[in-house]
């Protein structure tokens, strides 16, 4: 069986503290004990139970009976549990029933006196609570109330990278983009509703990349050969102030393929693949040229295309002018988002394995070109070296150019 692991800095959280100290919930369940009396609480045989100030004959009295949110209260927050607690008897039977007739589910103290919803609420929704308890003395009450939660002014959506079904490499992050921005202090809220599940534990951490997308990421490289499952539950999680999360919950179930883990010798010309540990083919290559040198770093295949066109003005370089091009390449697979690439390269077979001539691409014949693509997926790694450039920070998948704890750290 499977075991599912809540992994990131805050694997061993459960979300924001919505707890209350004893003595405030004490003082709030007499406040609720006060209020329900004028809602008529129900006794066994002898009736109604006096409202407000009236007095039960020692030895009679019910169980007093506390419910959090109070009777009536509105707006109620959709990360607050429902809290009831029994003084002088015992808890019988709990239920508490949005409109649509969904039940909530909650947990019985082993003592039963006292019960806690489960999960969060839904927005714009009324509750009705329904309680029974024993009184010591064997009285039964029941008592009922009800709430309304509050009316988002906005909502949020996730979604996942890798999708459901898809094969990956080892390289590859779990990324997680949000529809609208995250503030910083609600983050850790949100990273609770994030789940990554292996059948074993494997270690890792989240790390928020820009305020609308977070990126999760192994200590080392994934398992090869493995699977993992992703579950992003926002429901009731505030995102930043009166914007809420969802009550969708989204789930990813992938694949982790072999450990492809290229790397190219930038000086040398030539790229050396692997594929779990085991040497398949030394391929000679042209990467960038002086002022256009391919950027040194570890890197993630982002993309695959059989053919791609590549046009010299999306670095700036405008028609007319030295270096422009604008031409189709075949077998190209993405390393950056500005534009590196691995690719057939007809046109430098001769400078392959010897000289540096590109724009900043990684090229290669078209047969060379060929079999690395039907070799390779999204998420394999290539790393870089004896380049003079460094890869920027977030262009491309670039979580593994740095260490875990420095990861960790945002």
């Amino acid at each position: 069986m499977n075991r599912g692991v809540k992994v990131g800095r805050r694997s061993t959280s459960t979300g924001r503290s919505t707890g209350r100290s004893t003595g405030l919930f004490l003082s709030a369940l007499l406040a609720a004990v006060i209020g329900l009396a004028g809602c008529q609480a129900k006794t066994g045989a002898a009736g109604s139970a006096p409202a407000g100030g009236s007095s039960v004959p020692a030895g009679k009295a019910g169980a007093q009976v506390g419910i959090v949110p109070i009777n009536g209260a509105t707006a109620v927050g959709l990360n607050k549990p429902v809290k009831v607690k029994v003084a002088q008897g015992k808890i019988s039977t709990v239920s508490v029933t949005a409109t649509s007739g969904t039940l909530l589910t909650g947990s019985l103290a082993a003592d039963q006196a006292s019960w806690t919803s489960q999960g969060r609420l839904a927005p714009n929704t009324t509750y009705r609570v329904s309680i029974a308890a024993v009184a010591t003395n064997g009285r039964r009450t029941t008592v009922s109330s009800s709430f309304r939660t509050l009316s988002p002014k906005g909502t949020v959506t996730a979604s996942i990278q890798p999708s459901s079904g898809l094969t990956v490499g080892v390289g590859m992050p779990v990324i997680v983009n949000f529809s609208q921005s995250v503030a910083t202090r609600d983050r850790s809220g949100v990273e609770s509703g994030l789940v990554v599940s292996t059948p074993g534990h494997v270690e890792g951490a989240w790390h928020w990349m820009t305020a609308q997308q977070v990126q999760w990421r192994p200590k080392q490289y994934w398992p090869a050969h493995s699977t993992v499952k992703v579950t992003a539950d926002l429901a009731g999680v505030e995102i930043r102030p009166g914007v809420w999360g969802t009550t969708q919950k989204h789930i990813s179930n992938f694949a982790i393929g072999s450990a492809m883990i290229s790397t190219v010798d930038v000086s040398a010309h030539k790229m050396f693949v692997r594929e779990d540990g085991r040497l398949l083919r030394v391929i000679p290559v042209t990467t960038g040229k002086a002022g256009m040198a391919t950027r040194n770093g570890v890197k993630v295949i982002m993309s695959r295309e059989t053919e791609h066109r590549m046009d010299s003005t999306t670095i700036g370089i405008k028609e007319g002018q030295p270096g422009y091009y604008n031409i189709v390449a075949q077998y190209a697979m993405r390393l950056t988002y500005s534009g590196e690439f691995l690719h057939a390269a007809p046109w430098s077979a001769g400078a392959q394995g010897h000289t540096n001539v590109s724009h900043g691409c990684t090229g290669m014949t078209v047969a060379q070109s060929r079999w690395l693509f039907n070799q390779s997926k999204v998420g394999d790694v290539v790393v870089f070296k004896h380049s003079t450039r460094s890869l920027e920070w977030g262009n491309g998948y670039t979580l593994w150019n740095e260490s875990y704890s420095q990861w960790k750290k945002a």
